[in-house]
Formats: structure tokens, C-alpha cells, sequence
């Protein structure tokens, strides 16, 4: 097994482990939305990655099989960020006949690894209830606000 960062070269690896990890996230994508989704990420992935968005991979005899992302964000200084630069984790997924071997965890060992050489204040994720003692493993504690998640869709 091998796992390391991802390049430019590992797009169309990057872009199936993204859908994959859609399809199991949110259900299965209708064709049109998958379409659409396939046909914008390798764009994405090249003006982004080795940038704002890290991604690391491990692979199998040359076939990618598990994968997560680092999303790094700079904002103005303030008391939880007084350097300006957070990370988010996204798309922590491995392909189910890989999983329990530890890959997720190596993954994201190298993620907060970098995020650490990188100066970023904090790294944030939303963990799936399966991922919880994985994440707390690794040193992530739930946190609480006194603020309310809220957005406004588009």
C-alpha cells in the first residue's frame, strides 16, 4: 500500500473517490447531477490542488483506494484564528473492500501533519457517526458554539 499526495496526474483518481464518496454520503447521484459533478471536478482539482486544496491517496497496486482532502482557507486574523489560516477535511472516504485497515487514519495523519508545517490555526471537519472514534484518535474534539450553523441556499 502505498499513500502520498496527490498531484495533477491523480484527477480522474480524485474525481471517482469524490463520486463515490457522494453516492455513499448522500445516496445514489441521479445520472444528470453525476454528469455535471464529473464534468466540473477535474477543472476544480487543476486550478486547486497543490494550492488551497491538498488531497492525499492510497493506492493499491496503482488503484486509488481510499483518499481525503485538505481545505485550506485564509481569513482575516481574529481570536480563533490569529494567523488567519484554517483547514477543512473533506471527502474522508475509503472504498468499502479497503476499509479497517487503517488507511484513513495514515491519511489523515499526513493531512494534520502538513496542516501543522502549514501554520494553520485549527482544522475542522463534520465527522459521520461511524468516523467519530477515528477522529478522536487522532486528537479532534467535538466542538460547540454559541453560534448556529446556518446558511442560505442559492
Amino acid at each position: 500500500m502505498i499513500t502520498r499526495k496527490a498531484t495533477v496526474n491523480d484527477i480522474g483518481s480524485l474525481t471517482d473517490l469524490r463520486i463515490a464518496y457522494i453516492n455513499e454520503d448522500n445516496g445514489t447521484l441521479p445520472p444528470e447531477a453525476e454528469k455535471t459533478i464529473r464534468k466540473q471536478l477535474p477543472d476544480y482539482f487543476r486550478r486547486r490542488l497543490g494550492k488551497e486544496l491538498i488531497a492525499y491517496i492510497a493506492e493499491e497496486n496503482g488503484e486509488a483506494v481510499s483518499s481525503c482532502f485538505l481545505l485550506i482557507t485564509e481569513k482575516p486574523a481574529g481570536p480563533r484564528f490569529p494567523d488567519g489560516l484554517t483547514g477543512t477535511v473533506l471527502n474522508v472516504y475509503t472504498k468499502p473492500e479497503f476499509r479497517r485497515h487503517g488507511l484513513a487514519g495514515t491519511l489523515m495523519k499526513m493531512l494534520l501533519s502538513d496542516a501543522k508545517s502549514l501554520g494553520l490555526d485549527y482544522v475542522e471537519l463534520k465527522a459521520t457517526k461511524d468516523a467519530v472514534k477515528l477522529y478522536k484518535s487522532l486528537g479532534f474534539e467535538e466542538a460547540f458554539s454559541k453560534y448556529t450553523d446556518m446558511k442560505f441556499e442559492l
